[in-house]
């Protein structure tokens, strides 16, 4: 089938190429913030970790332990729910990559504001790099929505 028209459903249409990029941007965040949520309850003092606690002077929180659950629930739980909704119903995909998209930016511009930034290991610029390509895809995927309506 061609697909021409706003309510195409064939294999053409761009949700369809977006869905299994969105499970996919969900499922590798997920894995990784659950991991290292987990480290940080686990070892709430960092030293494990290669972090310390010095790091957190400045912030709200005494130790890692609040900010690994946070890191374990938002980025590592949710996105992994979200890639469930999304296996179920594709017009989540949009929503669920902005609005993931938009907890990790905010995460990581809270802890670059906490921290400081830093490039070695350069997981900071790869997150804020990550979270700009989720939402941006989540942008495409809600104005492909609004088309095919």
């Amino acid at each position: 089938m061609t697909c021409l028209g706003a309510g195409c459903t064939s294999k053409g249409n761009p949700i369809n190429r977006i869905k299994p990029l969105a499970i996919f941007l969900h499922v590798f965040l997920g894995i990784g913030a659950l991991g290292g949520g987990l480290a940080l309850m686990l070892f709430p003092k960092g030293m494990e970790t290669g972090l310390t606690v010095d790091l957190l002077k400045g912030s709200p929180f005494p130790n890692y332990f609040v900010p690994g659950l946070c890191l374990f629930l938002f980025l590592g739980v949710l996105p992994l729910v979200c890639s469930v909704l999304i296996g179920k119903q594709s017009n989540l995909t949009g929503w669920t990559l902005c609005g993931v998209g938009a907890i990790l930016m905010i995460w990581m511009l809270v802890e670059i504001a906490s921290i400081g930034f830093s490039v070695s290991p350069p997981l900071q610029p790869f997150y804020l790099v990550y979270a700009v390509v989720m939402m941006a895809f989540g942008v495409r995927s809600l104005l492909d929505d609004l088309r095919r309506r």
